[in-house]
């Protein structure tokens, strides 16, 4: 870890916060998700680097040490995009190998179709390849309860108003606990998300008080005006990149415990291998234990799929 390097690039007029370690012309993009950071790919930085690749874990804007737009309200996925391609020009990087997680996802999948040039594989967890509207499983998303996580927080001021009855530290200690669970969280009518999870409840064996102290201060730094609007609030809004293909080769690594697996229709889009129309070149990994954060939770496992992929498409 204290051979992580840190620094901030320009994109579009804001400082991005870009973390670095290894050398050399292989370059792998990890690319965060919610209530993750840079920091969430801790473990697979350090292992590709060994394995001679260069890893670049960025916090994308209004996360972490990312400066925010000045209107996090407007923000959209078209920006994330935008914010890899600026991340790439920057430190003069042609081609990346792309590895995401969960609303990550949907970012790599957009580059992967407007920058096919720019992608060399791409790699996914604990999200398949969907696009914001999640078409795919559009005919499925009314039997979404409306005391589902993602519902609540899609309301302007709900989420809001639910965060800020604790701390930050408090806030991702509850939602990493929810995220780490096999069931949705789904709250009642009259409750809400945050009182899914006690205070006082313990974290996963995987992740130390330490950990969730680093997550703690970069979100307090942060805060959640763009984590809500991006992805919550733009999630449902089509691209208009529906007939869009992947060329690049593609793997997806999900848990078997992951909540996600449950969301209407998810995990028969998988399994059958409709996913595979988007994405031809596709292999599937399933993890018996995994849960939502299989790359923190099994990270040997996690980081020997990778760089298994990586080698296997660079020779």
């Amino acid at each position: 870890m204290e051979k992580i390097q840190h620094n901030h690039v320009q994109a579009k007029g804001l400082k991005l916060h870009v973390a670095q370690i290894g050398t050399g012309p292989k370059v792998v993009v990890f690319l965060h998700g919610f209530p993750e950071i840079w920091y969430s790919w801790r473990h697979q930085m350090v292992a590709v680097a060994n394995a001679g690749y260069r890893a670049i874990s960025i916090d994308f804007r209004g996360y972490g040490l990312s400066e925010h737009p000045s209107e996090p309200e407007k923000a959209t996925f078209n920006d994330f995009v935008d914010d890899v391609v600026a991340v790439l020009d920057s430190l003069g990087i042609t081609k990346a190998h792309l590895v995401a997680k969960d609303f990550g996802a949907f970012v790599a999948a957009m580059v992967g179709i407007l920058h096919p040039d720019r992608v060399s594989t791409i790699i996914l967890l604990g999200v398949p390849f969907l696009l914001p509207g999640l078409s795919p499983l559009q005919s499925q998303l009314h039997l979404i309860p409306p005391g589902f996580y993602m519902l609540r927080w899609m309301v302007p001021g709900g989420a809001e108003a639910d965060f800020g009855r604790f701390d930050t530290k408090t806030v991702i200690r509850k939602v990493y606990i929810m995220f780490s669970g096999s069931l949705p969280p789904v709250a009642a009518d009259n409750q809400e998300i945050m009182d899914l999870v006690d205070s006082s409840a313990p974290l996963p064996s995987w992740l130390s008080e330490e950990d969730l102290a680093e997550y703690g201060s970069l979100y307090e730094k942060s805060g959640f005006r763009t984590a809500l609007q991006v992805p919550y609030r733009t999630m449902m809004l089509p691209c208009g990149l529906d007939d869009g293909k992947i060329r690049a080769p593609g793997l997806v690594i999900m848990g078997e415990q992951d909540y996600i697996m449950k969301f209407p229709g998810l995990e028969d889009y998988i399994r059958s291998g409709k996913v595979k129309e988007f994405v031809p070149n596709l292999d599937v990994t399933f993890l018996v234990q995994g849960t939502h954060f299989v790359q923190e939770q099994l990270p040997e496992e996690v980081n020997h799929l990778i760089i298994s992929f990586l080698n296997k498409h660079c020779e």
